[in-house]
């Protein structure tokens, strides 16, 4: 849906309304019918306001705000909607003929005006739909409207980076990857915030064009617009000198130890009881918020930010053991999330990355599925060494594998397929096991594997047991270069459609030939769950395809498990099973940032509507169709035939199957 709505406070128009349709559907189901209404609620910024004037947007809608002017004046949020003088009894039976009435701002209602939303609730005759910002001192008449039942409460969470992205490629449109994940980052969720960002940055110059690309990225530091010092007023006003100074420091070397010698104890111990520090487990400290530090140092002044700028000695050090946890993890085959917050830095301030550690984040970035933070990083390195050759591979590799290669091959742009030919082409492979350069998978490293991640031989335990022995030193050193490979070639060649020339130019990476459909090629070549997955893809074996599938998403391997699932799909017999798989492809494809594989190619899925999505989501977390009914203001007997619909799309018996295919939110303290 993409529609418009003048910002106020601009002359420009707001972004188009993007996402949240399952919400969207919910308020409208709320105030439709016989039902009395809903109450949303989230933290300012989270498009509260904005998501129901959608939803009410062409009806017959009576709107009320209240605002922090007029907390003393009774009734002064509906003085347009009521004459001068009016008693509370009276001004219920005057708003009892107004079929929907939009209250904004709620928690800055005056109490004459809070009384009367309540008894409206209460009466039951007009339909409420109540805004309020989470967190805000609000009148307990208002409270009591979720409290007390009469209204059912919708908490607005925060959009994740893929409906950041939507949104952002809506409203802002070519953005690339690190710089949606920054903006991500920083805004949390405030999406007012989000905006002006976007717009600061853009005005005030800072936003460059990628070569060859077509986006636009943001490097340097953060503007510090209205709405940022007034999220951060707490921190930016800090008078005592021994806390600003340790927020200085912080902001310039997080994260750092709790030690007296490095910071003051006192200072930090009054900043964590405000929540403006937070110390973890290991007695480190950092800022609480991705936002505090940017913007310190945006403030700092070209003196302070000198004496209190890491040194390049410790920046490298510190670069270095990023390096070697990212290299460890992708040798370990386990590429779930790896903190890693100083290379990050780097590329945002504009200060730039080593090619070596640029290759291993890029690498890192595609095995997990995501393809254009893996194409970003790669940029990144060839800014600093034009010439280096993993990351024009993993430049080629990541492009070759999302839905950028058609539009390059379309495109008649052939600047990445010579350099996938140049770093890619025949040449010393490890004969092993998958070649973490091409596949991204790897077996066991050993002192001559020159890549991270790029393994020789496995070792006879590592071949017996599936497990991958302990990276030596030069397998994560990120100084050595990589040997070049056929994989870019073939993935280039799958991306224009010849899977006959892709699994030619396979040659000696077998996991390669997994992914395109070729499995034999493979069998004996591969350790561990690659090799579970090249052995039931060759037997047809579905399930055996599902339980690669699900191990390889437990690992982090996103892409590589939807193409396990979408291949299971087609190996099931049982039609309800095939379906099972394909959603589940579907559902981890779409977090792999517009991938687009051989195997991903057939995926066809019935996919759930907005309001099956929604129970089915409820179901699998345990509630009854009853409960569910009384959430969504439904009847029973509706619950059932959507849940019904659903099993059936989904390929499901009952709602003991369902945790498994839906991704369930993680539970928030009450």
């Amino acid at each position: 849906m993409t529609t418009f709505e003048r910002d106020a406070t601009s002359l420009r128009p707001p972004w188009p309304f993007t996402g949240r349709q399952d919400e969207l559907e919910l308020i409208r189901g709320s105030v439709a019918g016989g039902r009395h209404g809903i109450v949303v609620t989230g933290p300012a910024g989270r498009g509260k306001t904005r998501l129901v004037t959608e939803a009410v947007r062409g009806t017959d809608c009576a709107r009320a705000t209240g605002t922090p002017e007029t907390r003393d004046l009774p009734f002064a949020a509906f003085a347009h909607l009521l004459p001068d003088t009016v008693s509370l009894h009276r001004a219920v039976q005057l708003l009892s003929g107004v079929r929907l009435l939009l209250v904004d701002d709620a928690h800055l209602l005056d109490d004459a005006s809070a009384a009367l939303v309540h008894q409206l609730a209460v009466h039951g005759r007009t339909r409420l739909l109540v805004v309020a910002t989470e967190g805000a001192r609000a009148p307990g008449a208002i409270t009591r409207l979720w409290t007390g039942e009469l209204l059912p409460r919708l908490d607005l969470e925060p959009l994740s980076r893929e409906e950041t992205a939507q949104l952002l490629a809506a409203g802002a449109g070519g953005l690339e990857a690190l710089t949606v994940s920054r903006l991500h980052r920083l805004c949390q969720g405030d999406l007012r915030l989000l905006r002006e960002l976007v717009g600061a940055v853009r005005e005030q110059g800072l936003l460059s064009r990628v070569p060859d690309s077509g986006e636009w990225e943001w490097r340097g530091p953060v503007p510090v617009t209205a709405t940022v010092r007034e999220r951060l007023a707490d921190l930016l006003d800090r008078a005592d000198p021994g806390e600003r100074a340790t927020l200085d420091r912080l902001a310039f070397g997080e994260p750092l130890p709790v030690d007296a010698d490095t910071l003051d104890l006192g200072a930090l111990e009054v900043l964590e009881a405000d929540g403006l520090v937070h110390i973890d487990d290991h007695g480190t400290a950092s800022l609480a918020h991705p936002l505090h530090g940017p913007v310190l140092r945006s403030v700092a002044g070209r003196l302070r930010a000198g004496r209190l700028a890491r040194i390049p000695s410790d920046r490298t050090a510190a670069l270095e053991t990023e390096t070697a946890a990212l290299a460890r993890a992708i040798a370990e085959t386990d590429v779930r999330a790896v903190p890693a917050p100083v290379g990050e830095w780097l590329v945002t301030e504009g200060i730039g990355i080593p090619a070596p550690h640029a290759a291993v984040r890029a690498r890192f970035a595609r095995l997990r599925g995501q393809l254009r933070e893996a194409a970003s990083w790669a940029r990144e390195g060839l800014r600093t060494t034009p010439e280096d050759h993993p990351c024009h591979l993993e430049l080629a590799l990541s492009t070759a594998q999302s839905g950028e290669a058609g539009r390059v091959v379309a495109e008649g742009r052939d600047n990445l397929e010579p350099v996938a030919a140049r770093v890619g082409g025949s040449g010393s492979v490890n004969r092993g096991g998958p070649s973490a350069a091409d596949s991204g998978t790897p077996a066991a490293p050993s002192a001559s594997a020159v890549d991270p991640g790029t393994p020789a031989a496995p070792s006879a335990s590592a071949a017996d047991s599936g497990t991958p022995a302990a990276p030596s030193a030069s397998a994560v050193d990120p100084g050595t270069p990589t040997p070049p490979s056929s994989g870019a070639a073939a993935w280039w060649a799958a991306a224009r459609g010849d899977l006959d020339a892709a699994l030619e130019a396979v040659g000696a990476e077998p996991y390669d030939a997994v992914r395109l459909g070729a499995p034999e090629r493979a069998v004996g070549r591969l350790t561990g769950v690659f090799a579970a997955h090249a052995d039931a893809l060759v037997q047809g074996d579905g399930p055996a395809l599902d339980r690669a599938a699900r191990t390889l998403e437990e690992r982090g391997f996103l892409l590589f498990a939807a193409e396990a699932y979408a291949q299971a799909a087609q190996a099931h017999r049982d039609p309800g099973a095939a379906r099972t798989s394909r959603t589940r492809s579907v559902a981890l494809a779409r977090r792999c940032q517009g991938a687009r594989t051989p195997a991903l190619a057939g995926l066809v899925l019935g996919e759930l509507t907005a309001r099956q999505r929604q129970i089915v989501t409820l179901a699998a977390a345990g509630l009854t169709n009853r409960q569910i009914a009384e959430k969504l203001t439904l009847s029973v007997r509706t619950v059932g035939n959507h849940l019904y619909g659903a099993y059936t799309r989904l390929g499901a018996s009952d709602r003991d199957a369902l945790p498994c295919l839906v991704e369930l939110p993680e539970a928030q303290p009450a």
